[in-house]
């Protein structure tokens, strides 16, 4: 069965004094209210249900009393077009309906205010017996909107999307949105829509079109923009400057506003006295890191952002583009961005450095994201084509008989089922399948996967362990935390504490008996549960950079093939991929990690603070000597510290190649089961490790050292035997008649 994770509904707030309270007297306002850190998006002084939307609460109105639809059958209940009345059709223009008598005028005036009130404020209908509302943006793009196949049809999919985006609307800490949307999800035409809507009731303003391309940008202005403005109805349209379907930009003069017998009189003066010059303008930029320098902007529309291939690169175009949406450190501008994602060599690396720089949990001090955008993913089977029932809900699990669809059609089979079924056929053809999974994403790892033919290592093998290993994360296989030194006394005891803050992540901790197994021998201190497993580690020598930046420090632990009790084998049970606020900080957490597993350690030796921390403690016995390379052969220094160089090739090829063999043997669906490597950051890693630039991978580097401690009889160097023959200086006689004559030439 499955269950969905977009989104929570809160209503414990409603029962608060203070809320009530303000709810009685209309006092809520549109945007974010810190009291209860949420984004209000109800626009009529009340506050109802509060969602919230990967990680973003934003709170919509309260249900109102009358709600269209309640005197419907619950079948019946879905949205439908609120149609406009046909003697309306003939009016093409506002100088249309100034013409007809002040009477006939009358009749219309309260369907054209109802029209304005549900663009503003939204509109709420009953859908299947529950009280539903969208935004008027969303009602815009449902009632007015002209896409590809006539009207949208509505989806709960869009309608999270529209609360989403109104919240970034509301909010002043945001620029915007960054969407990672699945294919034919109709971002296109709702940007297009939202892009009219905003340009229609707004002066002096600017909007903006950007996309993969020039072309591309073109073609959404003159396929889509354009047409949506002309349909609109006259009481929307505001009048229109220059050509009637423009090429590079839509020029508006008198924005729309409601149509009273007042703003009507207003609007006739303005017609007859209109001063010359543009109000509001949409055009669209071709694809450049400097597209739009310089200008203001009320809203740009950033499509197809995921799929700038260099020289294009959308990390530097958002940087140019971000001031121009605000005034100093006021946000006077929004921007709707929304892709699906390319390869990561075209554009796709980008973008998700983009999307993940946009999440609404890591803000600044000033509230706001790194990237100043909010990041959205709605996987798709929320909104995959011909699994919609009739109310907009996806149909996930295949019914136990067949339900109506949103088109009219039955559906007998759910969408997960469908996916599956796809995944499974395509599975013969690793670029294929990645392709499916960019293009129909269920996570967001689904949407930036990468191409096979740019990994080092075998992708599809990576990409199925790490599609099971999400689907087994809530069931404890991995658990976060910390090691400390027992009541706080170092060389004494290690403990292991579960802690959703700790820097070590663990699926497997050693029985009770190995724990802390250590040997002394000569004052020193050594690994007792060496044979049972290593631990590889890529380590750091400086505490802090010049603004905080620097690689991680990196720690893998990895079992050997093993019969002991309670020792899983050849698993990597430990991952700590982090940095610290010092270095000591993280060798004192390596050292404490060695000593509760009590297992030996190959480090890189080419940055030695490390080994010198454990040499000084006392340690010395836990560093690992490289292992290709005999006793007598070592260094000065690799005889002192332990540790391998990482600089040579032959280390480099060995390193790889030992990932490589492990990935080939232990990761992935191996026909009756899935491999036991639960850590998805270092899967994630060895997908995209270069081994040209092999440094910018901490997790790679550690990872592979620890397979290689624990195979190190591979890599023994075997002693030359050489023959030699001995002589021993014995003479040779000569035994000939009754005499024995000495040999001049020595036997050798």
């Amino acid at each position: 069965m499955y269950k969905q994770s977009l989104y929570k509904v809160y209503n414990d707030h409603l029962s608060d004094k203070n809320v009530r309270h303000k709810n009685k007297n209309k006092k809520f306002v549109y945007g974010y209210n810190e009291d209860l850190d949420c984004v209000i998006i109800s626009k009529n002084g009340t506050l109802g249900e509060i969602f919230e939307i990967q990680g973003l609460k934003v709170g919509l109105p309260q249900i109102p009393q009358v709600i269209n639809g309640q005197d419907l059958k619950r079948e019946d209940q879905y949205f439908t077009k609120r149609l406009k009345p046909n003697s309306l059709n003939k009016i093409k223009s506002i100088y249309d309906f100034t013409q007809y008598s002040e009477k006939n005028k009358e009749e219309y005036y309260e369907y054209i205010d109802t029209e304005f009130n549900n663009r503003n404020d939204g509109y709420w209908f009953m859908c299947n017996n529950t009280p539903c509302y969208i935004t008027g943006s969303h009602y815009i793009y449902l009632n007015w909107t002209k896409i590809d196949v006539g009207s949208p049809d509505f989806r709960q999919a869009n309608r999270i999307f529209y609360y989403f985006w109104e919240a970034c609307k509301a909010d002043i800490r945001s620029y915007g949105m960054c969407y990672l949307k699945n294919r034919r999800s109709g971002f296109s035409f709702m940007a297009s829509s939202e892009c009219v809507n905003q340009a229609t009731t707004s002066q002096d303003s600017r909007f903006g079109i950007l996309s993969k391309t020039g072309a591309d940008a073109k073609k959404m202005f003159t396929d889509k923009v354009v047409p949506i403005s002309l349909n609109y109805p006259f009481f929307f349209k505001p009048i229109q400057d220059g050509m009637e379907r423009p090429k590079t930009e839509l020029s508006y003069k008198i924005p729309s506003r409601r149509l009273t017998r007042n703003s009507l009189k207003e609007t006739e003066t303005e017609v007859t006295g209109m001063a010359k010059g543009l109000d509001t303008t949409i055009d669209w930029k071709n694809t450049g890191d400097n597209s739009y320098d310089g200008e203001k902007l009320q809203l740009l529309v950033h499509d197809e952002s995921g799929k700038w291939e260099r020289p294009d690169n959308i990390l530097n175009n958002w940087r140019v583009t971000k001031t121009c949406l605000r005034l100093g450190a006021k946000i006077v501008g929004k921007c709707m961005m929304g892709s699906t994602s390319n390869a990561l060599a075209k554009g796709g690396d980008n973008f998700k450095k983009l999307f993940y720089n946009s999440d609404v949990k890591n803000r600044n001090r000033n509230g706001q994201t790194t990237s100043g955008l909010y990041a959205l993913f709605i996987p798709m089977e929320w909104g995959f084509e011909g699994f919609i029932d009739k109310y907009g809900y996806p149909v996930f699990d295949t019914p136990s008989k067949p339900i109506e669809g949103i088109d009219g059609e039955l559906i007998s089979s759910g969408v997960i089922e469908h996916w599956d079924n796809e995944v499974e056929g395509l599975k013969t053809d690793s670029d294929a399948l990645n392709e499916y999974y960019r293009q129909f994403p269920r996570s967001e790892k689904h949407a930036f996967r990468d191409e096979t033919l740019n990994s080092l290592f075998n992708l599809t093998k990576i990409y199925e362990q790490i599609d099971f290993n999400e689907e087994i994360t809530k069931k404890g296989y991995v658990v976060r935390g910390s090691f400390n030194w027992k009541n706080g006394i170092k060389d004494t005891k290690v403990v292991w504490t579960p802690n959703k803050n700790g820097r070590f992540k663990v699926s497997w901790l050693p029985p009770d008996g190995l724990q802390n197994n250590i040997i002394k021998k000569h004052g020193l201190k050594g690994p007792a549960n060496d044979g049972l497993g290593a631990f590889g580690c890529d380590s750091y020598d400086i505490s802090g950079t010049v603004g905080g930046g620097g690689s991680n420090g990196a720690l893998h632990g990895l079992t050997t093939f093993s019969m002991t009790p309670g020792v899983p084998t050849t698993k990597f049970f430990l991952e700590y991929v982090a940095r610290p606020q010092t270095a000591e900080i993280f060798f004192e957490e390596v050292l404490m990690a060695c000593i509760f597993y009590g297992m030996p350690i190959l480090a890189e030796n080419n940055k030695p603070r490390l080994l010198y921390h454990f040499k000084r403690r006392g340690y010395r016995p836990f560093s690992m000597n490289r292992p290709d390379k005999l006793y007598a052969n070592l260094s000065k220094t690799e005889k002192e510290l332990g540790g391998i160089p990482n600089t040579s090739e032959d280390i480099k090829q060995a390193h790889a190649a030992a990932i490589e063999s492990y990935i080939e043997e232990y990761v992935g669906n191996k026909g009756d089961n899935y491999g036991n490597m639960y850590f998805q950051r270092t899967l994630e890693d060895w997908a995209k490790f270069d081994i040209s630039h092999r440094t910018a991978y901490d997790a790679s580097i550690s990872s592979g050292l620890a397979i290689m401690a624990c195979r190190k009889h591979m890599y023994r160097p075997n002693s030359i035997k050489t023959t030699k023959k001995i002589d021993f200086g014995f003479s040779k006689y000569q035994n000939e008649g009754s005499r024995s004559e000495i040999i001049n030439k020595i036997w050798q």
